[in-house]
Parts: structure tokens; sequence; C-alpha cells
């Protein structure tokens, strides 16, 4: 009797936890409704967006409608049905059969760029680490992070000279930057203005005129004329900075009943601040002919460079792409006569 009367307890424990189990997926299948529709609502938004800026004509943005709509409602319909697969699952076998519907999934890396983030999995240096495991999914995210990538025209600004008499070609010379960033919303209800923050590698190259290069004399680092003639001569540093710049501009809200979230994705954006770092490297690269021989001579060497760089940045534009300005306050060489400070313009991305 009293085995029985456990048993008796065990089947009803079972059979109340099969119809919790059960009303739960039921109620999984609103919430996948409720988030394709509003994701339909969002994707018809924006081609509503390109219809009144006349990026596509009335015939196309119908067509591209009829596009999503199709594709919204076959993703309610597929996940639907693999719910329903589950409840009949649980019907016909109960719920101790339930392990087999979570699986033993292993962890799996995926590597991408410019990649949405993934709430159930890691994001690090770009790559999506699901570790198989259920994770908790955050209902407000306040910090993203993402790769930035920069590069244009560089050059030199001297006390009392124009870039038209530059001593550097204005082509030739060029920047190059590669960082990781982390961008976080200041105040808690409004994404208005974010704080970019992070590390980045800065790369400025010079290319002298007149057929001249770079020479230490003493403290004193000087441009002179090559003995021969020169086919290349490039100076450049490499920079280690931690940048941080204040961003402002709209974004878009996507909020559901378990997440919100906030994106710039298509959105104008300015940002304005600056950057501290070390110099890591200094080099000179020289190629020239001499008695009917190619000579290529890389000089790696301190050249009386700075140690300690800063200065002021900034950029502008819609979306991932902006055009970026930055100008080193910290000069070129030390002990220098006349200070040289490095000015750069080109393009940034934010992957």
């Amino acid at each position: 009797m009293v085995v029985l009367s456990l048993y008796a307890q065990l089947v009803k424990a079972q059979e109340t936890n099969k119809a919790d189990t059960i009303e739960l997926l039921v109620q999984k299948k609103e919430d996948i409704a409720n988030a394709e529709k509003e994701a339909l609502k969002k994707e018809v938004e924006a081609i509503n967006e390109k219809l009144v800026n006349a990026e596509i004509t009335v015939e196309e943005a119908q067509q591209q409608k009829e596009a999503v709509a199709t594709k919204r409602a076959l993703n309610i319909e597929n996940l639907h049905a693999i719910i329903d697969n589950k409840i009949e699952l649980l019907n016909r076998n109960g719920v101790g059969y339930s392990d087999v519907l979570k699986g033993k999934a292993k962890g799996k890396v995926e590597i991408g760029i410019g990649a949405e983030d993934n709430d159930n999995g890691d994001i690090l240096f770009g790559m999506a680490i699901n570790t198989g495991k259920e994770k908790k999914i955050k209902y407000d995210k306040r910090t993203y992070s993402n790769l930035v990538v920069a590069f244009g025209l560089n050059n030199a600004l001297l006390e009392g000279q124009s870039l038209d008499d530059s001593d550097y070609k204005v082509a030739g010379s060029r920047f190059f930057e590669l960082g990781w960033v982390w961008n976080t919303r200041v105040f808690k209800n409004s994404n208005f203005l974010r704080l970019k923050y992070g590390v980045s590698y800065q790369s400025n190259g010079l290319k002298p005129t007149n057929n001249r290069y770079f020479v230490e004399n003493n403290n004193q680092t000087q441009l002179e004329e090559f003995r021969l003639e020169l086919d290349k001569s490039k100076f450049r540093m490499d920079n280690i900075v931690a940048p941080l710049y204040l961003e402002l501009g709209p974004s878009s809200v996507k909020e559901t009943e378990n997440t919100i979230r906030y994106s710039t994705s298509h959105k104008f954006k300015i940002g304005l601040g600056g950057y501290v770092g070390v110099n890591v490297s200094t080099r000179q690269k020289l190629k020239y002919k001499e008695n009917g021989d190619e000579i290529k001579d890389k000089i790696k060497r301190d050249y009386n460079t700075t140690d300690l760089v800063y200065g002021w940045g900034g950029y502008i534009g819609f979306g991932d792409l902006s055009i970026y300005a930055k100008y080193d306050v910290s000069p070129i060489f030390r002990n220098a006569e006349v200070d040289q400070n490095n000015v750069s313009l080109g393009l940034r991305f934010d992957l």
C-alpha cells in the first residue's frame, strides 16, 4: 500500500510537471508570433523609409513587403510546428522524455565580422562563442563592443607653414588604425549620448619630398637630401593608444517582453574626443639603386620621436561609415627647433 501510494504521488507529480511544461510551450508559441510580427513591422517601416527617400519604386516596395511578410509567416509556421512536435512528444512519452528535447549539444565557436550580438553566447574579439549551456538573456544591454578600422591621408603641420608647403607628399603619406571599442549608453532611458572607449593600433606614415630622408644629428632629427636618387623614402610611427569619444545621434529601439535593444544602424552620428598612448615603433624605409643593384634599407631606431602620444579626434557619419579626422597634440620629434604634429583625414568603419 505504501509503495502504491508513493507511486501514485509520483505519477501525479509527473503529470503536473508535464502540464506546466506544455503550458510554457504554448506560451512560447505566442511569444514567437509576437516577435515575428514586431520584426515584420520594423522591416515594413524600413521599406517605407526607402520609398519616401525615393530609393525604390512603389512596385519594388510592394514586392519587398510581400517577400518579408511571406518570410515571417513561414518562420511562425515552422517554429510553431517544432513546438507542436515537442508537445506531442511530451503527451506521448511523459515529462521524463524532456531530456531528449534538451539534448547534449556541444559548445561551438562562430567567427564573423559585423554580425549581430548573440544573446545565447559570448562575444570575444569578433567571435561568437556558444558554450552549449543555456544563458539567461539580459533585458537591457547598456554596453556593446565592435571592431574599428580607419585609414586615409596623413601629413604633418609645422608652425607657420601650410599643408600646401608641406615637406611630405600629400597622396603618399597615409595612416591606418585598427582597434576594439566599447560603446556604453550614458543615460538610462536614452541612447542619444554614448561613451565610446577602447584600445587601438595607429600607424602614421610620412613620405618626404625632394629626394630627402630623416637623419639624426645628436638630439635633432632633420630632413636631408639623399646622396643618390631615391625610388622610395617613407617614415612610419606605430602607436598603441586608448581612445575616448562622446558619440551623439539618434537610434532605433526594439522592445519585447524579455528584451530592449537600441541600434544605431542606418542612423546619423557624430563623435568628439581624443586619445592617449605610447609610441611602440619608429622606422624608415629607403629604396634606391647603386652600381646597378637595387637596395632596400629598413632602419628601425628611435629617431628622437616622442614616447608619449596624445591628441584630439572626431568623426561624423551615417551607420557604420564615418569621415574621421585626428590631430596629434604631441609633437612627432623631441627637442625639435620647430614642432611637427601629425594630422590625419580619412574614413572610419565601425564593424
